[in-house]
């Protein structure tokens, strides 16, 4: 779907999820930041890759992925992201 040129946020969010699960890191933070470059208020991204991110033990590229989707979330006004997000951060330390 992705090769076909969709357009969809969440064809690129699954493909950057089936990345993560295969542990396929460095593909799929590619396609987390091209997701982002695309769709930057795609909200659901930010906690999946700042999680991932946190996985590999880079802690600070979670944080900024995070941060940014604290942002997202509460220009959306998705308090239910935002709490996930927010929740994730404090978890970070």
């Amino acid at each position: 779907m992705t090769s076909s040129g969709n357009e969809d946020p969440f064809v690129g969010y699954g493909l950057a999820m089936e990345y993560r699960s295969l542990e396929r890191n460095d593909e799929a933070l590619a396609a987390f930041e091209s997701l982002r470059s695309r769709t930057p208020d795609y909200v659901p991204m930010y906690l999946m890759c700042g999680q991932m991110l946190e996985a590999m033990g880079r802690l600070a590229e979670a944080r900024v992925w995070l941060e940014a989707g604290v942002g997202a979330a509460r220009a959306k006004g998705d308090s239910h992201a935002l709490s996930e997000l927010e929740g994730a951060l404090t978890a970070l330390g």
